[in-house]
């Protein structure tokens, strides 16, 4: 499991620059993996961001709570994505997002140190996780805005068709919150499309 999930960090890394053998040992030596069970919470609101989190297989969410208490799930990351709380891993500040897993999920885990480390020694990674970060942010946007402004069924097959893997993964409880619907009128919508 290990070594496939390096292997598929190192080819994800790959389409935006190509990894020399020898730093790709010194990267594979400042990470560990992880396994996390749906529901786990990886950092919570008011905690600061201390990993930076690369999804092997399985589903993150990033979710806040809203002024009446409730979670609200407003971003989810799946396989070949980066995870973390940018502000709070980059200023060191405290998160006002949580991050959970969605379902059981396979991760690769750098440190904030470990990150560091890596910086100092391949003096090119700092920009190349920058650049990827910069784009996953910029690409959730982009895709949470495509949902505003609709009704709630438009939401819905847009979410399917934009992210047919999520849907298939992760709980209709999240998918309802993901798009803000209730679970009742997520359950209609579902029934009307059949």
């Amino acid at each position: 499991m290990e070594s496939k999930a390096f292997d598929q960090l190192i080819s994800y890394l790959q389409l935006f620059k190509d990894i020399p053998l020898g730093d790709r040992g010194i990267i594979r030596g400042h990470i560990r993996f992880a396994s996390v069970k749906e529901g786990e919470v990886l950092l919570a609101e008011g905690k600061t961001a201390r990993e930076l989190y690369f999804v092997c297989d399985g589903i993150l969410k990033i979710v806040t709570i809203n002024d009446s208490g409730k979670a609200v799930t407003q971003f989810f990351l799946k396989n070949n994505q980066f995870c973390t709380i940018l502000d709070s891993l980059t200023h060191n500040r405290p998160s006002q997002e949580n991050i959970i897993a969605a379902c059981d999920t396979q991760l690769i885990v750098f440190t904030r140190e470990q990150l560091h480390a890596l910086y100092g020694i391949i003096p090119y990674f700092k920009g190349l996780i920058g650049d990827i970060t910069q784009q996953g942010l910029l690409d959730k946007i982009q895709l949470r805005h495509a949902l505003m402004g609709e009704d709630a069924t438009a939401r819905y097959k847009k979410f399917l068709l934009r992210q047919p893997e999520i849907a298939l993964r992760v709980s209709l409880s999240d998918i309802a919150s993901y798009l803000g619907i209730t679970q009742q009128s997520l359950s209609r919508i579902r029934k009307q499309l059949r």
